[in-house]
Order: C-alpha cells, then structure tokens, then sequence
C-alpha cells in the first residue's frame, strides 16, 4: 500500500490516506474498487458510467478530480458537459495524482470531490 503525506484537516471531510491495487483508504476506511469521496464522506462508485453519483454533488463542490486509474485519460466529453452544466468542473487525472491532489485541496479548505477508480 502507498501511504500519503498526513496533513493537517477541518471540517468532515476526511483525507485519502492511501491506496493500493482495487483499493483505497480515507479517513482509515478501506473501500475496495471504485469510490468518489466528497464532502458527506467517501462511498463506492459504479465507475464511469454512474453520473448520477456525480451530478449528486452538485451545490456541494466546485470541482471534482476524476481518478482514471494508474494512467490518465481524457474524460468524456459527455461527462465533462454533464458536470459543467451541473456547475461542476472536471480535472482528469491518473488515480494516484488525484489522490494527492484531493488532499492537499481539501487541506486548503477548498469544495473539492475526488471519483476514483482503482489503480
């Protein structure tokens, strides 16, 4: 397992305190495959195909870092449009980077959301 540089949070979000192969920890939970981990807590995701999970956020966060796995990738256009009409930015990303990312984020006090798929 990878473990992420601990930092200093407020609020109820919690951090993602590492990951590893189909699995990621936050906030000392491990939750195996896919998750979005947001302001409300970190839960599965159905991965790509599930933009409900994602417009839900919609009002809670500006921005939401979506983990493509070990390498990136562009997100769909689809996707992207479907968020940004939700008021949702989209940065893609490899999962990892998102990862650290979301942290130092969330650390900053910033309304940020991370869809994660495994790496």
């Amino acid at each position: 397992m990878i473990s992420l540089t601990e930092i200093g949070y407020s609020g109820p979000a919690r951090p993602i305190d590492g990951y590893g192969p189909g699995f990621f920890r936050v906030g000392g939970q491990v939750l195996r495959g896919a998750v979005v981990v947001a302001p409300d807590g970190a839960r599965g995701w159905g991965g790509l195909g599930d933009l409900a999970a994602l417009l839900a956020l919609g009002g809670q966060i500006d921005v939401l870092l979506l983990g493509t796995g070990r390498v990136i990738a562009h997100a769909d256009p689809a996707l992207r449009q479907a968020l940004e009409n939700a008021g949702i930015g989209v940065e893609a990303m490899d999962s990892p980077a998102a990862a650290r990312s979301y942290n130092i984020c969330l650390s900053e006090g910033r309304r940020i959301a991370a869809a994660l798929l495994p790496v």
